[in-house]
């Protein structure tokens, strides 16, 4: 599967990407805005690992951010099971050098698109930390409305910290 968007590509994560991964997924201030098994730093060894993973998954849910042929980041949905199992997650992360330019507003209505249709969804959700409202911003422009905060529900970088939570419903 590929998407082609107005300033990106989306597609499946590929032997060749590695080196991209790393340079632009080595950045603290990305991962201060993820969850802590995305490394830091983020090392080759970590990048072989993700796009063998990624690659070769059955469902491919997980893709690439493509820019001039050059993976800058990732975005995906993480489907959830028992009785969850018609939502999903979705995340996303872009390298620092491609932020404020609309690319992952974009990618993100378009995998939410892609996933309400290619999956019997209901919803989809992303959490977000308190720290982040860029990221709240990007989920408001694609159509998310804000659900809650969950205080004190996480701990990232020695703090502890609210996230808050966003959805679109189908």
């Amino acid at each position: 599967m590929e998407l082609r968007l107005k300033n990106s590509l989306l597609r499946r994560w590929r032997s060749g990407d590695e080196p991209s991964l790393v340079q632009h997924a080595s950045n603290r201030r990305i991962w201060l805005n993820v969850r802590d098994r995305f490394p830091y730093p983020y090392t080759m060894e970590d990048a072989r690992f993700w796009v063998q993973a990624a690659g070769s998954a059955e469902i491919i849910t997980n893709f690439a951010i493509v820019v001039d042929g050059e993976a800058v980041g990732g975005i995906g949905i993480l489907l959830q099971d028992d009785v969850h199992w018609r939502s999903a997650e979705i995340g996303y992360w872009l390298g620092e050098d491609y932020w404020g330019r609309g690319i992952v507003t974009e990618a993100v209505c378009a995998v939410t698109d892609w996933a309400f249709e290619s999956f019997d969804l209901c919803r989809i959700f992303a959490f977000v930390y308190e720290w982040n409202p860029a990221s709240m911003r990007v989920l408001e422009k694609a159509g998310y409305q804000f659900e809650g905060r969950l205080r004190k529900s996480v701990t990232k970088d020695g703090r502890i910290i609210d996230q808050v939570i966003y959805a679109i419903v189908r």
